[in-house]
């Protein structure tokens, strides 16, 4: 296990085959998971790219440090990492908040940003009062109390099948994070606004969602990538918000001919 301490917090991560001289691509997850919903694509990549996964603060192994966040304490959690490996000019793929991050990321070092991959995710995602009542939910009853309609958000209905262990774990991985971490997350995502931001990236870009994603439906993403100047669209069939779990053979293969492309 590795873990960097940074001026406000101590941050997880892991670094696979970078001693390789391949291309890096640097992961950061969704709201409520730890990076190793990143696991099965990591596996189908194979040895064609290294790889960079951290827990965001308030997740995983990560501290939770002083929240509520902003997403740039997210963002300097993550150049930390990339700096500590002395590390630029990564393939940045992001999820949901991590989707926020990769952006945030472009947009204070772009040094570090070679091509970007904003999955299931959006320049402005959710309202003041939607995540001001999450957080009262949570911070009132935990996280167990929204594990219904989240998931319902997260997955389709044939994959959140009681039979499904992987469905199972995820619903584990859900409601073991810290409430304190997944409220000042949620606080992070309601006050982050990239809108004027995206019209600014110059880097590849692809944007893609489930096309069931009931958190950032796919006309919120597509609105994302309209606002990209030469950014590319796909949808993952029968996945929900996060694909990479759900569907992984299916992600990987809308992800491989950009990676390969700009790596």
């Amino acid at each position: 296990m590795n873990f960097l301490k940074t001026s406000s917090t101590v941050i997880h991560y892991r670094a696979v085959g970078l001693e390789t001289g391949k291309p890096v691509i640097a992961f950061a997850n969704s709201l409520g998971t730890d990076f190793r919903i990143w696991d099965d694509v990591i596996a189908r990549l194979g040895d064609r790219f290294a790889f960079v996964l951290h827990d965001k603060r308030g997740h995983g192994l990560s501290d939770v440090g002083s929240a509520p966040y902003s997403i740039f304490d997210h963002v300097d959690d993550m150049a930390a990492v990339l700096d500590h490996l002395n590390l630029k000019n990564v393939i940045v793929c992001g999820l949901s908040v991590g989707g926020l991050i990769a952006q945030g990321l472009y947009v204070r070092r772009p040094d570090l940003v070679k091509a970007l991959v904003l999955s299931d995710t959006a320049h402005k995602i959710g309202s003041d009062e939607m995540w001001n009542t999450r957080i009262k939910a949570i911070q009132a009853n935990g996280i167990g109390s929204l594990l219904e309609p989240i998931m319902e958000r997260w997955f389709t209905p044939p994959f959140r099948s009681p039979d499904n262990a992987v469905y199972a774990g995820c619903c584990n991985m859900l409601v073991r994070q810290t409430a304190d971490g997944y409220c000042g997350t949620c606080a992070a995502i309601r006050d982050a606004d990239f809108t004027a931001d995206a019209a600014r990236i110059a880097v590849p870009t692809l944007c893609v969602v489930g096309d069931q994603d009931g958190s950032t439906p796919p006309a919120l993403v597509r609105a994302l990538a309209d606002l990209i100047p030469g950014s590319e669209f796909v949808e993952i069939e029968n996945a929900g918000h996060i694909p990479c779990v759900e569907q992984p053979d299916a992600y990987v293969a809308a992800l491989l001919p950009f990676l390969e492309r700009y790596a």
